[in-house]
């Protein structure tokens, strides 16, 4: 029992930090500069909101597959040292 305490845990609370800068990071781009020109509308009030609602969908798939990265590859290297 004394061993498992001294491992990495799974989740980390600087590891959630960096998935919220990176997620937001990813929405913005999202946002702003990928899904900005496809939403069909010439109202810039419009164009935000649309891209905005797609890029949210897509950052939450995104803050998905960065936490289950980081704790695959921490699941990896606890099994690496044993």
């Amino acid at each position: 029992m004394s061993e498992e305490n001294e491992e990495k845990p799974l989740i980390s609370k600087r590891g959630i930090f960096v998935d919220l800068i990176l997620s937001t990071a990813f929405f913005l781009f999202m946002a702003l500069v990928v899904l900005r020109p496809h939403v069909p509308s010439e109202d810039p009030t419009a164009v935000l909101i649309v891209s905005g609602m797609a890029s949210l969908c897509m950052t939450g798939i995104f803050w998905l597959a960065t936490n289950m990265f980081r704790v695959t590859l921490v699941d990896f290297q606890r099994s690496k040292k044993n």
